[in-house]
């Protein structure tokens, strides 16, 4: 298998270049790792805190697993035949022990709730997750080296009602950050014996037309051939399309679980469309798969904002007992880019403008008495001019501006400015920290004629 392998310390400092001076070029983040600069961060933490709302309101706690994990777990998780294995893991080799940095999320949590025996004390758990990943991609819109996720994994119910449950809530998540109609495509792969005859009849109608596949799907009619279900080549499109479907071979148990997976979407009036091609890219799945698409004006043909299913087998195949379990995770830049939530451009509430040679210590006092009082406040150090820190208080958007000067600490005042209200006041410094505080909770009033000329 080849896989991304790091340089070790002392490679990499024979590669490194001259020391940094004047002459030496710019160093640029690693492509497909982006920086997120504070401007931008603030529609990442509104949609990392209604993720969070959502799956708290289900009973779901947050788990942190490490971004490093021994390199045997997602060969034995994922599949030695997908292509996260095969080509897009950032793998290396450290005092002989093989690790790699972690491509998805659910190895890691089902690796800590096997190896804390957490089903000793737990019936059913219930785990959500947000945080970077890696993979070894071509970097494209919504689609990053380093990239994060958010998902969540329920272990220890064997459905179908805990898949209904999770698939709708995951519409109502979408719809609070803004993505109106999202749209489910829902599959079930089966289990052991169904997915047997499945790829034994799958295998059989493909092996004709071999020599027209591409080259991954030709090697993966031997080794995987479900995956070329999901294969995106325009070779391989009219196999796709006359191939039979695997909901023509579910067993019994399998077809009972479909079925009562359907009923219990339509008492919860989910909308979902079946796609018996559907696939997904991980070895690990049985019987519900899904995926929820939506925003296609801003995603275009890779519209799929999030996807999961049940992996009935992961638990024991990584040394726990027979439990079933389901997860799903989704791409928090592409949701990003789908969202329309905006947040506030505010970053202090309340700029504190010291002016004097004596005034900085008494404005340090009070920009911590108000942050005490629970609100954001930032001083200006600078000993700048007056018209220098309202343009500063006004670029941070501060709702108040409370100026300082020789005068004001002498007479025990401070000078209140309503930035939105265009007023400004006299204040005790006694009262100001309440008075700045009501200001700030105060409606905006609405603007006036010739503000902002």
């Amino acid at each position: 298998m080849k896989r991304k392998q790091f340089l070790t310390p002392r490679s990499a400092a024979a590669i490194s270049g001259p020391a940094v001076g004047s002459s030496t070029p710019l160093v640029k983040a690693v492509k497909g790792m982006n920086d997120i600069l504070p401007v931008d961060i603030g529609r990442w933490h509104a949609v990392e805190g209604a993720f969070a709302r959502s799956m708290q309101r289900l009973g779901y706690r947050e788990i942190r697993t490490p971004y490093v994990e021994p390199t045997p777990l997602f060969v034995r998780a994922i599949g030695e035949t997908t292509d996260v294995v095969e080509k897009e893991m950032y793998s290396f080799r450290h005092h002989d022990e093989p690790l790699t940095l972690r491509p998805e999320g659910t190895a890691g949590a089902v690796r800590a709730y096997v190896e804390h025996g957490v089903h000793n004390t737990e019936p059913v758990t219930r785990w959500y997750y947000h945080g970077p990943m890696f993979r070894a991609e071509r970097p494209q819109r919504g689609r990053y080296r380093q990239f994060y996720q958010l998902g969540a994994e329920c272990i220890g119910d064997a459905g179908p009602g805990c898949d209904a449950e999770m698939i709708d809530a995951l519409v109502g998540f979408l719809q609070d950050i803004g993505i109106e109609k999202p749209d489910v495509f829902l599959n079930s792969i089966g289990s052991g014996d169904t997915r047997a005859r499945y790829k034994e009849a799958l295998t059989a109608a493909l092996s004709p037309m071999k020599d027209k596949l591409s080259a991954d799907s030709q090697r993966r009619l031997t080794t995987n051939p479900l995956r070329i279900l999901d294969s995106k080549h325009p070779a391989d499109a009219e196999a796709i399309a006359t191939a039979p479907t695997i909901l023509d071979f579910l067993s019994d148990a399998d077809r009972a679980h479909w079925d009562e997976l359907r009923r219990q979407l339509d008492a919860l009036g989910t909308p979902y469309q079946v796609d018996p091609k559907l696939v997904r890219g991980l070895d690990y799945y049985t019987r519900t798969l899904f995926e929820i698409k939506g925003a296609y004006d801003k995603l275009g043909a890779g519209s799929t904002l999030l996807g999961g299913g049940r992996y009935d087998g992961m638990v024991k195949d990584l040394g726990g007992p027979e439990v079933p379990a389901i997860g799903f995770a989704a791409g928090l830049e592409r949701l990003l880019i789908a969202s329309t939530l905006e947040v506030s451009a505010s970053v202090v509430d309340v700029f504190v403008a010291p002016l004097g040679e004596g005034t900085q210590a008494p404005a340090l006092v009070l920009a911590r008495d108000i942050r005490r009082a629970g609100l954001r406040c930032e001083v200006d150090t600078r000993k700048a001019s007056m018209k220098a820190q309202l343009r500063r208080a006004n670029a941070l958007g501060a709702r108040v501006c409370l100026i300082l000067g020789d005068r004001e600490v002498n007479e025990g005042v401070v000078e209140m400015k309503d930035l939105a209200a265009h007023v400004q006041e006299k204040v005790a410094r006694a009262d100001v920290v309440a008075r700045a505080a009501a200001v700030v909770a105060s409606p905006v009033p609405p603007a006036r004629e010739g503000d902002g000329k």
